[in-house]
């Protein structure tokens, strides 16, 4: 890694993507994988695909979408705080924050007739019912990694309707079986193998159906502050021997309970006792924490 490496690793989200973040919800991230860890990458997607595959759990369509990224493919790991997309996410929610859902995605062309369903939401389930507040708090951002070329219209796009993320509502229909228009300003974004998109849960989205003979490849990972609840079974794969050799951030993403330091109680998801926060340590390390954005205050 040369020096220039090093300082891009390190560096907080500018001005101009926050503005951009802020303004439609999202970024586009090119290039965020080089060709090497695509194809790593792709490989190690593929092989939990055909155990999937072989013991009968894919859907009727061929499709899966699996929960619990690293603890089905632990080859995943490096993604999570991947230099080149890990810093805008704790430029947005801080450090005390750890990954509450993950997924692994594979959808093939669709071949078969399927119904009609309105799917446009937002992530988050039920706090879009439950919280009050117009716009409703942010709580959450997600990255997906693309590891299939997802450049044009109609392979399965990511379809968003930009500055969508602070309105609690758009038109819909009355029941998700009825057709309905597509939301006005809606786009497919498009992206290439190892292009990454960041996105606030709050941005109204859809996956788009796979009409094209590409096989639709993603990786999927959600952070949100700690003491969110995690959706992800990680259990076992806490306990693995292999989890002993992540690194201190990359356990602390997962949802490791955090080791005390002999002086306080011990660390918690309410974030009380930041010395004992593995990416707390680093962001102070590096001169990272800003004393004029809330999140990153020291």
């Amino acid at each position: 890694m040369t020096v220039d490496d090093q300082v891009a690793a390190t560096a907080a989200m500018s001005r101009e993507q926050r503005d951009q973040f802020e303004r439609d919800g999202y970024l586009v991230i090119r290039g965020a994988l080089s060709e090497d860890e695509v194809a790593s990458y792709t490989d190690a997607l593929d092989r939990v695909y055909a155990v999937e595959e072989a013991a009968g759990r894919l859907a009727v369509d061929g499709s899966m979408h699996k929960l619990g990224a690293v603890a089905n493919c632990p080859e995943a790991v490096g993604l999570i705080d991947h230099p080149n997309t890990f810093p805008l996410v704790w430029s947005i929610l801080g450090w005390n924050i750890h990954i509450y859902h993950s997924h692994l995605d594979v959808h093939p062309q669709i071949t078969i007739a399927k119904p009609y369903r309105f799917e446009w939401h937002q992530d988050g389930g039920r706090q879009n019912r439950e919280l009050e507040t117009d716009p409703r708090p942010r709580l959450s951002v997600k990255i997906a990694y693309w590891l299939s070329d997802v450049s044009e219209p109609g392979r399965g796009n990511f379809k968003v309707v930009p500055g969508s993320h602070v309105r609690n509502r758009i038109d819909g229909p009355p029941r998700r079986d009825v057709e309905w228009p597509e939301p006005a300003g809606s786009v497919e974004v498009c992206a290439g193998p190892g292009d990454a998109v960041l996105f606030d849960r709050r941005l109204w989205h859809t996956r788009t159906r796979n009409r094209s003979a590409f096989m639709r490849k993603g990786i999927f990972f959600a952070y949100s502050h700690r003491w969110s609840y995690g959706r992800d079974e990680n259990d076992e794969l806490l306990a693995s021997t292999r989890f002993a050799g992540f690194s201190p951030i990359q356990r602390q993403l997962l949802g490791a309970k955090l080791a005390t330091d002999g002086q306080v109680p011990g660390d918690h998801q309410w974030g009380h006792y930041p010395e004992t926060t593995p990416l707390h340590g680093f962001l102070k390390r590096n001169g990272l924490l800003d004393p004029a954005y809330p999140p990153l205050r020291p």
